[in-house]
């Protein structure tokens, strides 16, 4: 068992990651208490380390790419869209794709899946169309519930408030003796949220099947970690509940779905939570309504970009001559289509009834709200909403 890796370099935010020229070599198993293991498969160079490699085929490592692809292009497009007042606000996901895929890339159907806000590259492998996360962002009520038979929560906007009813979901999974599992995940900034350390708490002692996943993206909101806790090290927080803990490469992606592998393989078998802190970076704007301009450097950015998940994994698979250029472009290309089109049956679908906003509050609605229904209604026909 390997503890907290001294080769490990420092960035100038003080945050340490793998980032050696050559991949660390770590035993990833068991998890002990204790100790807080650091994982990197492959590194940014896109070498892998020999002794971690997964034996994956082609079709799945082209699978796992895609679906990077898929969400980038997705991130891209929202953004756009946004920018032309065709969207709402929106929580871009530049640069977490392997985080964000390998957190549920080993889920199984039946398994639970607790998003945050910024993880619609997840919500894409579970099962979500497209179109159904554009109504979300867009403000529609029905596109919050999770579609048919998707073992989702749907997303909190209230930081940190998903974590507790996922562990709920666990904890009744004991309870009913269910062989399956949860991962929630959530920010750095969530990590300061009274309702996270207390689903760790009780995920701990009623050792429920729940897989924590903290995306330490380097900023909650405009508080950059050293602001926001005394240790940069998230996984810690999890060894002060008995919570095993990992602390992964967030833009590896095969360190992620070997931590959340092995984390959820725990959670089945009856042996409780795990913690996986994927450090990573958000490369983009905290959302559509913030201009990181304003508290970080450019040059911050920049030397994330070259650790990029996807520039890694794509010279990985060059190296192993599962692709070539013209494969990723024609990639790029199918997932770029897969968005427009979903676009155009978003565009394609009924505007919002604005005479609903009273419908969902109130079994029967109190006079005072009656009246203001009344008013509400007369402003939009004076302004020609409606006919009414």
């Amino acid at each position: 068992m390997a503890t907290e890796n001294p080769s490990h370099s420092t960035t100038n935010e003080g945050r340490e990651i793998a980032s050696s020229t050559t991949p660390s070599a770590m035993n990833t198993t068991p998890i002990e208490l204790g100790q807080i293991e650091v994982l990197q498969i492959l590194n940014e160079h896109g070498e892998v380390d020999s002794g971690l490699e997964p034996n994956y085929s082609n079709d799945e490592l082209i699978e796992m790419y895609t679906a990077m692809v898929r969400a980038r292009a997705f991130d891209k497009r929202m953004l756009t869209m946004q920018r032309q007042g065709r969207m709402g606000t929106f929580a871009p996901n530049l640069g977490q794709e392997a985080c964000i895929v390998g957190q549920v890339y080993p889920l199984l159907k039946d398994d639970w899946y607790s998003p945050s806000y910024r993880s619609f590259g997840a919500q894409l492998i579970r099962g979500w169309p497209m179109e159904h996360l554009m109504r979300l962002w867009a403000g529609f009520h029905d596109g919050f519930p999770p579609p048919k038979n998707v073992n989702d929560l749907p997303f909190s906007i209230v930081i940190g408030s998903h974590v507790l009813p996922a562990v709920g979901i666990g904890m009744g999974m004991t309870y009913k003796k269910d062989p399956h599992c949860v991962v929630v995940n959530y920010g750095d900034g969530a990590s300061s949220q009274g309702a996270v350390s207390e689903a760790l708490n009780f995920a701990a002692v009623y050792k429920a099947p729940v897989v924590f996943v903290c995306e330490n993206n380097g900023w909650a909101i405009s508080t950059p970690i050293e602001k926001q806790a005394s240790s940069e090290h998230f996984a810690k927080r999890g060894i002060a509940f008995d919570v095993p803990s990992i602390r992964v490469d967030g833009n590896d992606l095969f360190a992620m779905i070997k931590a959340t592998e092995e984390a959820t393989t725990r959670a089945r078998n009856g042996s409780g939570p795990t913690l996986i802190e994927a450090v990573t970076y958000r490369m983009s704007l905290h959302t559509t309504a913030d201009d990181p301009t304003v508290y970080r450097k450019d040059e911050a950015v920049e030397e994330w970009e070259n650790r990029c998940p996807l520039l890694r994994f794509e010279l990985y698979l060059k190296r192993k001559g599962v692709i070539e250029q013209s494969d990723i472009e024609s990639i790029e290309q199918a997932c770029d289509d897969e968005v427009i089109q979903a676009r155009e049956k978003f565009y394609a679908m009924d505007p919002a009834d604005a005479t609903e906003i009273f419908d969902y509050m109130f079994t029967e609605l109190p006079e005072e709200l009656k009246e203001q229904k009344r008013e509400y209604l007369k402003r939009l026909s004076n302004k020609g909403v409606t006919d009414e």
